[in-house]
């Protein structure tokens, strides 16, 4: 591989990190940058760091240095690496799945796009925007740099309204997956870090000032009132923005103040609320100015009640399943349409009303077809496991991922759950660290419902209990817990012993159970790894918890087989962990039936 080292001299504005987030990218005039980039794999940084190893943007001001799109001026400018001379990768993707000599590579890959452009009218904005880039992230547009960004699953973008030229551009993009002791999610996890550029990349063009976000829903614990506000960006900030639902024979106006933004309310006197049997979309219009954007949003209330859980004020139990963002059929991260439908399919056709989107961020499209689908979703900040809660720089990512993911994802009717953490263990500090991002999730969106999966302990002086105490479940809406009795937690029969102590007055739901089993190897009940022993397992488990007095829904760990590099038995696990309901090759194993007979029974007995 060539490396870099020139030195540019680069007139670059100062490096910010990335900017607030602007909504509805699918509904806007956008240019996709999909497609083929030239990379170039960099483990050493030399593209960064001089040979001292100093950034070469260190203090803002940055000397060369980075493999940016440049050709020699002369036979004796020494340039040591060329784009047109290197492979592709396809974007969105992750280079794990698309080059063999990358599968378990962590750190940092360069891409580069060439495109051409040309602006619809002069005084329009332009925006570079990313769906999501693991994990870190560096961005340049024709040789200046435009900011980072940290964090792999959530959307970002840069304005480079300045910098675009009429025509030729390029744009190069360094992304590094290293797992780093104080990131989010911190260095261990059970699951396959793919690093790159994993979803949509394209630009966005708006008039000079524009709707840059909004939040129409129903408003707390009411049905005939639509509340939330409206955000422009531009100097003309302060105007008439004009919202209508025509289906509802809706049209207001409201007036934005100097900062921009107008809160709204609307009184409806009928509206057909979002559910699972009858996800209804409205199609809502907003127009300011000179810019106007249009989206299909649900309208439906969610809440607690002692221990129930009411949609549109009936109560429901939420028959689901866990899903990683992984397509095991083709291999790699899940992120188109067309993977959204398959992974979503199969939890329809399990019977589910429901998907716990483990444990990270998720692609916008699982959200907006689980909208068009009337499936219900939790989707999670990947605060997981060991996070450095004491750390300020760790909890300000965290705040910053679950902001992003908000702000995407609150118009999504199907979103009904922002959990806030994984299996972590019990401590001041950590609990400290969770009420901030529960105070925080409120602020920006009182209208969901605040979980996280939870940790169930034993009493030494008495084998058969289970206990589900923490602290955190003071400020969450639904006790959730992950148990695993019978696979990492004695055999399955023990299951027919658990005595449950869950002193809460909320809804309980179990957030995973499960057991491994590689699909097509098959044996008696109580061989380990077989299709027979998951199966079950799922029988007594799912037996055992319809005795919790206030169970309310329960999401299996997991949908499909996945890659994880922890699991290293040869010739069952081999890279993946086998506890799937549905195998690597998308063959269905005895325990999806199992679950899909629960669910059915669930659905009538709810269904009433």
């Amino acid at each position: 591989m060539r490396t870099a080292v020139l030195l540019l001299a680069l007139l670059i504005s100062a490096c910010v990190l990335s900017q607030e987030v602007m909504i509805n990218i699918p509904g806007r005039n956008s240019f996709s940058l999909n497609g083929k980039w030239n990379y170039i794999v960099d483990p050493y940084e030399n593209g960064y760091y001089d040979y001292r190893y100093e950034p070469f943007d260190k203090n803002e001001n940055p000397t060369g240095g980075y493999f940016l799109d440049r050709k020699p001026a002369s036979k004796s400018d020494l340039v040591e690496y060329d784009f047109d001379l290197m492979p592709a990768l396809m974007v969105p993707g992750d280079w794990n799945s698309q080059d063999d000599k990358l599968f378990y590579y962590e750190g940092t890959v360069w891409y580069r796009k060439l495109f051409e452009y040309a602006k619809k009218d002069a005084g329009n904005r332009v925006f570079l925007c990313f769906g999501g880039a693991n994990y870190e992230t560096d961005v340049y547009l024709n040789g200046r740099k435009l900011g980072k960004h940290i964090g792999g699953f959530t959307p970002f973008n840069f304005e480079i309204t300045g910098i675009l030229k009429e025509g030729s551009n390029s744009v190069v993009v360094k992304v590094d997956n290293k797992r780093r002791r104080d990131g989010v999610p911190t260095l261990n996890t059970d699951w396959f870090n793919y690093g790159g550029i994993t979803r949509d990349v394209c630009l966005v063009e708006v008039p000079g000032t524009f709707i840059s976000d909004y939040f129409i829903q129903l408003a707390k614990g009411k049905q005939d009132l639509i509340s939330g506000y409206v955000k422009l960006n531009g100097q003309n900030a302060s105007q008439k923005i004009r919202i209508e639902i025509p289906e509802l024979k809706i049209a207001t106006e409201i007036t934005t103040g100097e900062s921009g933004t107008a809160s709204l309310e609307i009184p409806v006197k009928k509206i057909d609320r979002w559910s699972t049997s009858n996800p209804k979309l409205y199609q809502v219009n907003i127009s300011a100015g000179g810019d106007a954007i249009s989206e299909k949003i649900g309208f439906r209330n969610i809440e607690t009640r002692g221990t129930d859980i009411l949609l549109n004020g009936t109560s429901v139990f939420l028959r689901g399943i866990c899903i990683h963002e992984e397509n095991p059929m083709r291999g790699g991260r899940a992120y188109s349409v067309e993977d959204a439908r398959m992974l979503l399919g199969w939890a329809r056709e399990l019977g589910c009303n429901y998907v716990r989107l483990a444990h990270y961020p998720h692609n916008e499209n699982m959200a907006r077809v689980a909208d068009e689908m009337g499936i219900l979703l939790w989707e999670e900040n990947p605060v997981y496991w060991t996070i450095l809660w004491d750390n300020p720089g760790t909890f300000e990512n965290a705040r910053n991922q679950l902001t992003e993911l908000i702000t995407r994802d609150k118009n999504r009717a199907s979103v009904i759950i922002w959990s806030m953490a994984n299996e972590t263990p019990v401590s001041d500090a950590r609990t400290s660290f969770l009420k901030k991002l529960v105070t925080h999730a409120r602020e920006l969106d009182n209208t969901r419902l605040i979980s996280a999966a939870m940790e169930v302990h034993r009493d030494p002086a008495k084998p058969n209990d289970r206990i589900v105490e923490d602290p955190f479940a003071e400020y969450t809406d639904i006790v959730n817990f992950n148990e695993y009795v019978g696979w990492y937690d004695g055999l399955p029969p023990d299951c027919d012993k658990i005595n449950w102590i869950i002193n809460y007055d909320k809804p309980v739901m179990i957030s995973e159970v499960g057991a491994g089993a590689l699909q097509g190897l098959h044996g008696d009940a109580l061989t380990c790894w077989t299709e027979e022993f998951q199966e079950d397992l799922f029988r007594r488990n799912l037996a055992m918890l319809s005795k919790i007095p206030q169970f309310r829904g329960v999401s299996p760990w997991i949908l499909c087989d996945f890659r994880s590099p922890r699991r290293h038995l040869a010739n069952i696990q081999d890279g993946w962990n086998r506890k799937g309901l549905i195998g690597e090759n998308g063959t269905k194993k005895k325990a999806f039936f199992v679950v899909r007979d629960f669910y059915r029974q669930k659905a009538t007995e709810f269904e009433k």
